[in-house]
């Protein structure tokens, strides 16, 4: 992850993305501030993230809403599988980060 294939910048935020033979995975680091509507979705152009993520959280805090109400907070040393359909943000004061398994691929990624 020190030496990323590709990295892709955006407000807020960066992922940092690896090709492992036919997988890419991605390091996700989202500042404080960072939000999936303002930071990534002028990038996207839909109206709520439409990427499944499969992942693990490193450091800090995230707080999920999905467009059917579901919510979640996410913090250290937890997993995910958030479904298409969601906007996302930073709940706590440091850097958060976490490692994507699936979703890496499309994320934040013009066209």
């Amino acid at each position: 992850m020190d030496s990323p294939d590709e990295t892709r910048t955006f407000d807020h935020g960066q992922a940092e993305i690896v090709k492992i033979g036919d997988r890419t995975v991605g390091r996700y680091t989202f500042q404080r501030g960072w939000k999936w509507s303002g930071s990534v979705n002028p990038i996207a152009k839909t109206d709520s993230c439409q990427v499944h993520h499969v992942g693990y959280v490193l450091t800090d805090h995230l707080h999920v809403v999905s467009e059917d109400g579901g919510e979640a907070h996410l913090g250290p040393g937890e997993t995910y599988d958030i479904e298409p359909g969601h906007d996302a943000w930073v709940v706590g004061d440091e850097t958060f980060s976490g490692v994507e398994l699936a979703g890496v691929k499309e994320y934040a990624k013009g066209d």
